[in-house]
């Protein structure tokens, strides 16, 4: 009976600590601002442009098989995992490992260099304020070759479907964007000069991110009612004139036809896992941080299940919106696909300059393009200086100094990004997406995060944890995902990517020189090799035999009667006995 009373006891006090540290560090201020910010932030440019050409690519509705089953047993646990942690600690990326295991609170900081990775994702919300300045003029830049920067091999809309002697022709939409948007240069090595228009967009950017962020989730909350739903209005408005295009059937059919030869392809499996990580916005802190600002209590099982729908749903739709348009008068969506940005930049346009009204299309196509990019944006900031003050509360948390901490991110990050907006910026930004937000990054956190919760923290325990908050007990299907699935097909894409390793190539022609190919995999394992150095070091630093010590950094670092809640230990042979049967 005494033992039971002190178990209520410490639970009420934890309970009662964790609303004193959330007073502090604020929550959202409706339930309705959560599920927007989290549905802004995974629903974005991953949906629009990179789910559509993947579909088409690997077995059109076939890709779906891949698809769901890997959302199944890796996007929806692995989504719950990190929602939940962060809800239960109240903590950012970084503090949230330190307190549920020390051992592994390298996976924080390989999250914070992921994430500085991430910022440069401004630079397509850049491009697409660019467009939709473009967007306004009676004349769409990117529909003729009557412009200063078009050359004589230049092919319009008017040509466009004439037969023509030419040889090494070029749209009129590709010379905007690598002449007049881009001014690419002959490679990285030729950074050249600030193009200032591109300059000025990344400013506004910048200000508009600041001010998104600058109260924290007070402010970030409020803008999401605008940021996040938008974009779905826009996405319907485009759904319904692209279905009514003429031939956009044969888009949908190219979209979906099923061809379920490529099931046999393993590079199927591996783009559809992903894909997931990727469009969930999987191992990068992001997640961790959105639920730290949750009640205790909020049904976080629940809500993700729901964001996993919504985000896949979106995709679903997304690829009807982008074959049905891009199909218009041949326009086809392979032709592009290896310039990366080509859907959006080159194909999209040059669809939407053949419809009645372009202007009008133009102008909503590239605002909902803006819009799923700011929310990405500003929540990847708002989890980094989350983090930060969280590592250093009595520094930034502090009202005038938290401001002061956003300006100085923001301000410093638009001073590097200028080097983006080069003439020889597009192969700087392929190289960090490339490099800096790889499928090695991302397999391997997979890997340590599941490690990390299904065996030394403990699955049964953190199941026990999820149902102290929602009141709903996970399913044993979550707990064998957390423990065996995620961990092997992670490590089984991890191996597969090394050993089929292909280096980045701009448009399969330009070759970066090998000091950039260093540069790119010094980002890659400024993440990876953080929770293995992390651990190490801290194995060294604390006291103790080497059981001792393992033991002592198994534990959470804070809250010390919580390893006495449980009767009996639930998992026999994992290291997570040793918190309960080891004595320092």
């Amino acid at each position: 009976m005494d033992d039971l009373l002190d178990l209520q006891m410490n639970k009420s006090r934890r309970k009662t600590e964790k609303q004193r540290r959330a007073a502090d560090r604020g929550q959202w201020a409706s339930k309705a601002e959560y599920i927007l910010v989290v549905a802004g932030s995974v629903v974005g440019l991953g949906n629009v442009w990179r789910f559509p050409y993947l579909c088409y690519k690997n077995g059109g509705g076939a890709f779906l098989v891949p698809y769901g089953l890997f959302a199944a047993v890796c996007g929806i646990p692995l989504f719950l995992l990190e929602t939940s942690v962060g809800q239960y600690t109240q903590e950012g990326f970084i503090t949230s490992w330190r307190k549920m295991c020390p051992l592994v609170q390298g996976i924080g900081f390989g999250q914070l260099t992921i994430s500085l990775c991430f910022f440069i994702y401004i630079l397509i919300e850049t491009w697409a304020l660019f467009y939709l300045v473009f967007s306004f003029r009676s004349q769409l830049p990117w529909a003729s070759c009557e412009n200063t920067w078009n050359t004589a091999n230049c092919l319009g809309l008017q040509t466009s479907n004439v037969t023509t002697t030419q040889t090494n022709t070029t749209s009129a939409a590709t010379e905007f964007w690598e002449r007049r948007v881009l001014g690419m240069s002959g490679g990285i090595e030729e950074l050249g000069s600030v193009r200032w228009e591109l300059a000025l967009c990344l400013l506004a950017c910048w200000v508009f991110c600041y001010f998104s962020v600058w109260k924290g989730v007070r402010s970030s909350g409020k803008v999401a009612y605008f940021t996040a739903t938008f974009p779905y209005v826009m996405l319907l408005i485009l759904l319904i004139r692209g279905l009514t295009l003429p031939g956009a059937w044969d888009g949908i059919y190219y979209y979906l036809y099923p061809d379920l030869n490529r099931l046999a392809n393993l590079e199927v499996w591996i783009e559809a896992g992903a894909q997931i990580f990727f469009s969930y916005s999987l191992t990068a802190g992001t997640l961790n941080v959105l639920g730290s600002y949750n009640e205790y209590n909020n049904n976080c099982y629940k809500d993700s299940l729901w964001l996993c729908l919504l985000n896949s749903g979106t995709s679903f739709v997304a690829g009807f919106v982008v074959f049905s348009v891009a199909q218009k008068q041949g326009v086809t969506v392979d032709t592009v696909a290896e310039s990366g940005p080509g859907l959006a930049f080159i194909a999209y346009p040059q669809a939407t300059a053949m419809m009645p009204l372009p202007q009008f299309w133009s102008v909503c196509f590239f605002l909902m393009l803006i819009l799923l990019t700011v929310d990405t944006h500003f929540v990847i900031v708002e989890s980094l200086i989350t983090t930060v003050s969280d590592l250093f509360p009595k520094l930034f948390r502090a009202p005038v100094r938290h401001e002061i901490f956003v300006l100085i991110i923001c301000g410093s990050s638009f001073l590097i990004h200028l080097t983006l907006v080069t003439e020889g910026g597009v192969y700087v930004f392929q190289l960090i997406d490339f490099y800096g937000s790889t499928r090695v990054c991302q397999n391997f956190m997979a890997i340590c995060e599941s490690l990390a919760v299904g065996w030394i923290f403990g699955a049964d325990w953190f199941s026990d944890i999820i149902e102290d908050m929602t009141g709903q007990r996970p399913s044993v299907f979550f707990k064998l995902c957390w423990k065996y699935v995620i961990p092997l097909l992670s490590l089984a894409s991890f191996i597969l990517y090394l050993v089929d390793y292909k280096r980045l190539r701009i448009n399969n022609s330009y070759v970066y020189p090998e000091w950039a190919y260093a540069l790119g995999w010094t980002m890659t394992l400024s993440s990876v090799l953080m929770v293995p150095l992390w651990a190490a070091g801290q194995m060294c630093l604390t006291a103790g035999t080497f059981r001792q010590r393992l033991s002592a950094l198994c534990r959470p670092a804070e809250d010390p009667a919580w390893k006495m809640e449980s009767r009996k230990p639930k998992e026999e042979g994992t290291i997570v006995q040793l918190r309960t049967s080891e004595v320092l």
